[in-house]
């Protein structure tokens, strides 16, 4: 099937291209971009008119906790500890199986229509879970997360294992990855087991790490070295690592890293509703390490709409180094789009818009007064844009959601009620 997106304002993500913004018109195949041209004549199965619009990559949220929808809004006045040990992590124990793939299904469905096509989860895997994925067609790097703090470490990696092994080949749009919690609630002898399984299976292990500085302080009591050094000492550092936070890195565990197949993924909402602090990206990326962005779950970080997230990267580092130049809008984009895709290892399958990638694609309409006059569309992309402006949201060739309607098969109205009984069964609030 040829499928053409015409007329469109692209934004292509790719750097070996002359111009940030181009008139072109995309040529899909089945899953495929085959063809990027001014203006194409040949035969279309399907042509969606994008004139005036922003035809744009999928975003990709590199760190996020989709089966917390449920946690909504719940941390007001929490810090990261007491929210976790108090609210989270009790009501987490009586969630069944049915309550995670509701849960997930919602951030599924927010994620389509505020224009995130992958996301990187890392919550407790359940094979419901992956239903969930499934039925939404959204691009996913899943796990497990797993921890043998509580004494059940060896039963949460067999799950993980066995949802692997029955999965791993069934779509192209599901991936894996390791997921041990942290350092703070997986011993030595269980991380060096998650290493071990990693290498075995060639996943990237997917942890947060130095997320505030109550997390720090303990790891350096627990190992008598900084966070990054642990991860050497572990021997992690053989794989390639996908770091949630970091907060507060030192220099010389910036040194250490930065020669090692590591991204950084900066969740700048959750870190400031939790009051874990800003992470200084603009030094690690001056390092030349890797750095994307997460959204985390909606319990911290209030939604999971990249374009909201975005918002606050360039506006927190120029505030910390009280240097408008530090960053560009640009810059911030590359973050959401191909730097995700490097840290979650699909840079040669999404992140830009390129001839052999998968057509993970989205259009944005600024038909409306509060993004009007549009002189620099990078910049309002990055500042003045959210969920509400993306109209469509095309996913490994398949488009998903169409002038703002949802073209999957999922009543949302049925699954509000299924949401709001599990509020009421849990008492969450």
């Amino acid at each position: 099937m040829i499928k053409v997106i015409k007329n469109g304002n692209v934004i292509t993500m790719d750097e070996k291209r002359n111009k940030q913004i181009e008139k072109l018109d995309i040529v899909i195949q089945d899953d495929t971009i085959i063809k990027l041209e001014p203006t194409y004549l040949g035969d279309a199965d399907e042509i969606i008119d994008a004139s005036s619009k922003i035809v744009m990559p999928g975003l990709i949220n590199c760190h996020t906790h989709l089966g917390m929808s449920l946690f909504r809004c719940t941390n007001d006045n929490y810090n990261l500890n007491d929210w976790l040990n108090k609210k989270i992590w009790p009501i987490e124990d009586k969630l069944t199986s049915k309550d995670i793939y509701y849960s997930t299904l919602l951030s599924c469905i927010e994620s389509i229509k505020s224009g995130t096509t992958t996301s990187a989860d890392d919550y407790f895997g359940y094979p419901d879970f992956i239903e969930a994925i499934k039925e939404t067609g959204i691009r996913e790097l899943f796990t497990s997360c797993v921890m043998d703090s509580d004494g059940n470490g060896d039963k949460r990696l067999d799950i993980f294992k066995k949802l692997y092994n029955e999965n791993k080949d069934m779509s192209d749009l599901i991936t894996f990855s390791i997921a041990p919690h942290s350092l703070y609630t997986c011993s030595s002898l269980y991380l060096e087991k998650l290493r071990d399984l990693a290498l075995k299976y060639n996943l990237p292990i997917h942890i947060h790490l130095s997320e505030n500085l109550d997390e720090v302080k303990e790891i350096k009591q627990k190992y008598n070295m900084k966070p990054a050094f642990v991860l050497e000492k572990l021997g992690l550092l053989k794989c390639k690592l996908i770091l949630a936070h970091c907060t507060y890195l030192d220099d010389d565990e910036i040194e250490l890293l930065k020669n090692h197949d590591v991204s950084i993924v900066h969740n700048p909402v959750s870190n400031l509703n939790l009051g874990c602090g800003i992470a200084p990206i603009k030094k690690y990326i001056d390092n030349g390490l890797n750095v994307c962005i997460g959204t985390d779950g909606q319990g911290s970080a209030i939604n999971i709409d990249m374009f909201y997230h975005m918002t606050f990267v360039d506006l927190l580092q120029k505030g910390l180094y009280k240097d408008p130049t530090v960053m560009n809008s640009y810059d911030v984009l590359k973050l959401a789009t191909i730097n995700g895709a490097k840290a979650l290892g699909l840079e040669d399958k999404v992140g830009s818009i390129e001839i052999g990638k998968k057509a993970d694609i989205i259009i944005l309409d600024y038909d409306d007064i509060s993004i009007y006059p549009t002189a620099n569309i990078i910049s309002q992309i990055v500042h003045n844009t959210r969920n509400y402006h993306v109209i469509t949201s095309i996913i490994n060739g398949k488009t998903i959601m169409h002038n703002r309607k949802l073209l999957i098969n999922i009543n949302e109205n049925n699954l509000k009620n299924e949401i709001d009984n599990i509020m009421l069964k849990l008492d969450i609030h």
